[in-house]
């Protein structure tokens, strides 16, 4: 992705979120000169990857092959594995009208994915086998808004705003915006985005960027450089 698309859809995307009532925090809003001069203090945001993550998969197609994330806060990864203490972690997203995140399912993740505004929320779902792949023949139980379902494999879900569904690790999941952009809300257990994204075809996590402008904020994966 170029660093001018990025800034662009940085842009498209707080509004978008902020017109659904959401306030993002503080740190959404600052510079890279901002993230500089306070980095010795903020290393709960750097050490959690808090705050802006768009993605194309590396594939160069983001407006059909994407997603929009911000990050809110995320625990330890020692804590989850512990089963105390900060645990959990809280994303707003954005699934433009047919723009696919593709199938993939999570290690230890568990997540509710919420409809917070907008178009419907489609999912494609599977169960996996013993050995962690995708399962085309087996119907599955996922919960929604705490209703117990049960779905056969290959199935497509829809979520109105408002409605929800729990993921555990294991469930096998793409989504899209269905008729229109869509503001999504995930509510999960620690958050490791560089080891827990089990993708069905061979993806990045993370863009390649070409600097083609100076960045207006920084995303996650540009903390490194700090």
């Amino acid at each position: 992705m170029r660093r001018s698309q990025i800034n662009d859809e940085i842009l498209k995307g707080m509004e978008f979120i902020q017109s659904f009532g959401f306030k993002l925090p503080p740190f959404a809003f600052w510079s890279p000169d901002e993230f500089r001069a306070k980095r010795a203090d903020i290393r709960g945001i750097l050490d959690g990857k808090l705050g802006w993550d768009l993605t194309d998969y590396g594939q160069g197609q983001f407006d059909t092959l994407g997603l929009f994330l911000f990050t809110v806060r995320n625990g330890s990864l020692d804590a989850l594995k512990r089963g105390e203490g900060f645990c959990y972690a809280e994303k707003i997203m954005i699934s433009r009208r047919d723009q696919v995140s593709p199938m993939h399912r999570h290690i230890l993740k568990a997540e509710d994915i919420i409809n917070r505004g907008g178009a419907k929320l489609a999912l494609e779902m599977f169960t996996s086998d013993a050995q962690g792949n995708i399962d085309d023949t087996a119907n599955f139980e996922v919960v929604t808004d705490g209703v117990r379902q049960t779905l056969a494999a290959g199935s497509v879900l829809t979520l109105d705003p408002g409605e929800s569904i729990t993921l555990l690790p294991g469930n096998w999941h793409a989504f899209w915006g269905e008729g229109g952009d869509v503001l999504i809300g995930e509510v999960s257990s620690v958050n490791d985005d560089d080891h827990d994204n089990i993708f069905r075809e061979p993806l990045g996590r993370f863009p390649q960027i070409e600097e083609d402008v100076d960045p207006l904020h920084l995303l996650v994966g540009d903390y490194r450089t700090l």
